[in-house]
């Protein structure tokens, strides 16, 4: 992690700049602001979320669920100007302390297959591919389904 990155838990006043940052990176399917509320809140079970700091200002948002052994990364968005400057990593990391406290030992996640950036990015943190959803987004494009070994310890 950089040192200029922080991650921390999100509190409610990150909330309109992480559904700013959601209406950004996903325009077809942006979580509403009443979703990442209930999220930041604590009201969604086994939901988390951490927003990463870098040099001092909001650069960035990942949401997590843990349930039982599993976690599954359900949302991670760095806005542009700040991409390849190692938030998403830092980020990443701290969707793995959350998924260790919760007791998960296994992190999934799933990626279109026509996302390449993400896919190396994905690749580079350990995870491989367990298996496809065909036709899973809106447009028709399949997901891949990835994992890894949650990596942190709590």
């Amino acid at each position: 992690m950089s040192e200029r990155t922080t991650v921390r838990a999100a509190t409610e006043a990150d909330v309109a700049a992480i559904v700013a940052l959601e209406a950004e990176a996903f325009p077809l399917d942006p979580w509403s602001a009443n979703l990442i509320g209930e999220g930041v809140a604590g009201l969604l079970p086994t939901v988390g979320l951490v927003v990463a700091g870098h040099d001092g200002r909001f650069a960035g948002y990942a949401v997590v669920s843990v349930v039982d052994v599993d976690a599954e990364l359900q949302r991670i968005a760095v806005p542009v100007p700040l991409r390849r400057a190692g938030v998403a990593t830092a980020l990443l990391e701290g969707v793995h302390a959350v998924a260790a406290r919760g007791g998960a030992t296994r992190l999934l996640l799933e990626v279109r297959e026509d996302n390449t950036p993400a896919r190396r990015f994905y690749e580079r943190h350990g995870f491989s591919e367990l298996g496809q959803r065909a036709r899973y987004y809106r447009d028709g494009t399949t997901a891949l389904v990835l994992a890894t070994p949650v990596t942190m310890v709590p």
